[in-house]
């Protein structure tokens, strides 16, 4: 399985490793874990989509 992993704060290696080596031995979580991003990424696309279909108050 590939997967791409993306960092929202700075880690040191240690730390990732540790990560990575938890999600390769709990598939369950790896799951979780992409379905709460996936969650969040559609909330945020869903926000941007309803400011940018707001009426303007042009002149």
């Amino acid at each position: 399985m590939s997967v791409c992993f993306t960092a929202s704060r700075l880690m040191k290696v240690s730390e990732v490793r540790r990560w990575c080596k938890e999600m390769r031995e709990n598939p369950a979580l790896l799951m979780a874990t992409e379905l709460k991003a996936k969650e969040m990424l559609y909330k945020r696309f869903l926000q941007k989509e309803k400011t940018a279909s707001a009426p303007t108050l042009a002149v």
